[in-house]
């Protein structure tokens, strides 16, 4: 009789998930983990979305009024809103700029001299490369000088150039060589303008020959600028002259010709203004515009806003709006109101402007539009302490915004918790299904075993293929 295996031996042997049963068991067990964690990880995701939309949509909020607040200080300010031009009549004779400080006025500007720094020339050498001498030099420029120590590593007419230009503590002194027909010569140029940025030059020490540098030529003269305005002499050490007229900067050119002055001509400018009110709308649309898409309700996709109903963006758009509807006292025909600056809401609850009722509002009435928009009570000062407490550190978005990232934390938390039982149950499931498998591989080899034992033939004849294809049994 042919040996069998017992059920012991054949405990031994499984090793593989399914042997016994045939069952997929891992397939099974993942089914069956899944089905046990599906509600608490769909809860968890859903959570976990409704927050990352919700961190993102205040993300878009902030960045909006954000952007609101930087359009805010031209508005603030009712200098910087309500700007001047500077012309000047002889463009080849100066040009000039203006500052917020600048009130309107024509001004005459002759211009007798510009400012010079001072250039020298020394005498004439064979070549750049012929030795002067050694020793020191002391190079001079207003209340300023340096020390130049030259040997004989640097004592030709190029060594003492490159010295004098890399000098630690150069007071403002370029040297250069320009070599001509008749030689070579060092050529000192101050980099200062102004009568008191003269150069001089001394020496001592060393072989004596660098004396000869001593007797510089002057070959352009340290001169402050001469000018008159209106008539009235003035004097400036630099061509870009910042005080003669108030907020006005003048960067004089060219001498003018005798007795012909030229006209310089300080006028409103509403180029700035009108730009300075645009960017403030486009922002301020830009706000409201947010807010509609973050809290609203498409009844068509019937898709909410992450934020619909949120109370902080309501209470955001209230306030807002309070402050737009500010009307001043104005004076008599001055502007009181957005409105009269032809900024009004339209249908779609966004603001317009009007080109045209702005120019004439910013010509005809500066004064009472800073009044509206800047100082401490204006529009624009309202706006930016009502973004302010919104944005600050430890504002309102700064505290939701904790908030949110807390949850978001928590959620995290649960998820790995959740994580850690479904991976527990999975396992404990698969141990038991094991189990159940071990079990029936067993009982199977036990009925081989059996049948074995009992009916011997009918195991033969079960196991022979050809007995069974040619249908003979044996009895």
């Amino acid at each position: 009789m042919s040996s069998v295996t017992t059920p012991t031996s054949a405990n031994a042997l499984i090793t593989s998930t399914g042997i016994g049963s045939g069952l997929n068991i891992s397939g099974i067990v993942s089914a069956l983990t899944s089905a046990y964690g599906a509600a608490q990880t769909d809860q968890l995701t859903n959570k976990q979305n409704s927050l990352d939309a919700q961190v993102s949509a205040y993300g878009t909020f902030t960045s909006a009024i954000d952007t609101l607040k930087l359009a805010l200080p031209a508005l603030e300010d009712h200098r910087q809103l309500a700007g001047f031009a500077a012309t000047v009549a002889d463009k080849t004779i100066a040009s000039a700029t203006t500052t917020p400080d600048a009130v309107a006025g024509q001004y005459s500007l002759l211009v007798g001299n510009l400012a010079t720094a001072a250039t020298l020339t020394s005498q004439h050498y064979a070549s750049a490369a012929t030795v002067v001498g050694t020793g020191s030099l002391t190079i001079a420029v207003g209340g300023a000088s340096t020390l130049i120590n030259i040997d004989t590593s640097d004592n030709t007419l190029a060594g003492i150039a490159s010295a004098i230009n890399s000098a630690a503590n150069n007071p403002g002194v370029t040297a250069s060589i320009i070599t001509t027909s008749d030689g070579a010569r060092l050529i000192l140029a101050g980099t200062a303008t102004g009568a008191a940025n003269a150069i001089t030059v001394t020496q001592s020490g060393g072989d004596g020959g660098l004396s000869t540098l001593t007797n510089l030529t002057t070959t352009q003269a340290a001169k402050d600028a001469s000018f008159s305005i209106n008539g009235f002499p003035a004097t400036s050490a630099s061509n870009q002259v910042s005080k003669a007229i108030t907020g006005v900067t003048l960067n004089l050119l060219l001498a003018s010709a005798p007795n012909t002055p030229t006209t310089v001509s300080i006028s409103p400018d509403t180029t700035g203004a009108q730009a300075s009110i645009a960017k403030f709308v486009t922002a301020l649309n830009g706000v409201l515009s947010s807010i509609h898409t973050l809290t609203g309700y498409d009844p068509t996709t019937k898709t909410a806003g992450p934020l619909n109903g949120n109370p902080t963006l309501g209470a955001f758009q209230n306030q807002l709006a309070n402050i737009l509807d500010k009307v001043t006292s104005g004076g008599p025909g001055g502007v009181k109101s957005l409105a009269d600056l032809g900024i009004t809401a339209n249908a779609g609850g966004s603001y317009d402007t009007n080109d045209t009722t702005l120019g004439n509002a910013l010509t005809a009435s500066l004064a009472s539009i800073g009044n509206l928009l800047g100082g401490s009570n204006g529009i624009a000062t309202q706006l930016a302490n009502l973004i302010d407490g919104y944005t600050r550190p430890g504002g309102l978005l700064d505290t939701i915004n904790q908030g949110l990232q807390s949850s978001l934390s928590s959620v995290a938390k649960e998820q790995s918790a959740l994580t850690a039982r479904l991976a527990t149950y999975s396992t404990t499931l698969t141990r038991e299904y094991n189990a159940m498998d071990a079990a029936v591989a067993q009982l199977k080899q036990t009925q081989t075993y059996l049948t074995a034992e009992f009916n011997p033939n009918q195991a033969t004849s079960s196991g022979s293929n050809s007995n069974l294809s040619s249908g003979n049994l044996n009895t």
